[in-house]
């Protein structure tokens, strides 16, 4: 069995024995991989505390040829995910996590995607600011990882026809086509909601990083029920931490539902 060296961030850990684990991790060389961590919880192990939840490490793994688990025979920790006082924080890395599981397949490397995802927790980890600090990096690597997944909403042009849609008043965001939809595609479509050019405006700023500052209470509000909905649509299942992913809001801030 050949043996790779790639650059992981661990996105799922599950006892296995007395003291070894299956573990998943998502690499920058090879993409997901589920492997063996053989005594990775006994003291002094060739794991070294590398493989909690959401740390970065550089991991060995020997590649089997066939359907079984990969073997993990070393891991040297780079960066451990640190809890501080915000737990929307937190909830962002496990989200993280969630979606780089479930919107890859295995053995798909996607170096772009492990960017995006050790950025996003790079700016999560250790986060002691206000929460409105946390939902720029949650949302951009919402889109970074729906892009990958060739899911990315339609944010500028109808998702439809490609017509241009307009850059004032609200907007029709189809959930089940894929983005904003003009006047003329949007009659007769199911599961659309209306959504202020305002949100439209920062989720695109966001796909492209040229928004850094707090996003505002009404937007953020309809940025956090449009993506938890989309993203639900696109996975067929509600994320499971989509309620931690709802920042307490009046209720005037949420976008209007059309049908």
């Amino acid at each position: 069995m050949p043996a790779d060296k790639a650059h992981a961030v661990v996105i799922r850990a599950v006892p296995f024995g007395e003291t070894s684990a299956v573990v998943t991790v998502f690499t920058r060389e090879c993409g997901k991989l589920r492997a063996l961590a053989k005594g990775a919880w006994r003291p002094k192990s060739a794991f070294d505390g590398a493989l909690d939840l959401l740390s970065v490490c550089q991991v060995i793994v020997l590649r089997r040829s066939t359907d079984g688990l990969d073997l993990l025979i070393e891991a040297f920790l780079e960066r451990r995910f640190r809890v501080a006082t915000s737990l929307a924080a937190v909830h962002g890395g496990m989200y993280v996590a969630e979606l780089l599981d479930a919107l890859t397949a295995d053995a798909d490397p996607q170096p772009e995607l492990f960017d995006a995802a050790d950025t996003a927790l790079l700016c999560l980890s250790g986060h002691e600011g206000p929460d409105a600090l946390v939902w720029p990096a949650v949302v951009r690597f919402e889109l970074a990882a729906l892009r990958a997944a060739g899911q990315a909403p339609a944010l500028g042009r109808c998702a439809e026809c490609r017509a241009a849609v307009p850059a004032t008043g609200r907007v029709a965001f189809g959930m089940l086509d894929g983005g904003v939809l003009c006047a003329a595609c949007r009659s007769g479509r199911r599961a659309v909601v209306s959504v202020s050019a305002a949100a439209l405006a920062v989720l695109r700023g966001l796909r492209t990083g040229s928004v850094e500052r707090p996003i505002e209470t009404p937007v953020l509000g309809e940025l956090r029920a449009v993506m938890n909905t989309y993203v639900a649509h696109v996975l067929g299942r509600k994320s499971r931490l989509s309620p931690r992913l709802v920042p307490a809001l009046p209720s005037r801030s949420l976008p209007t539902r059309d049908a």
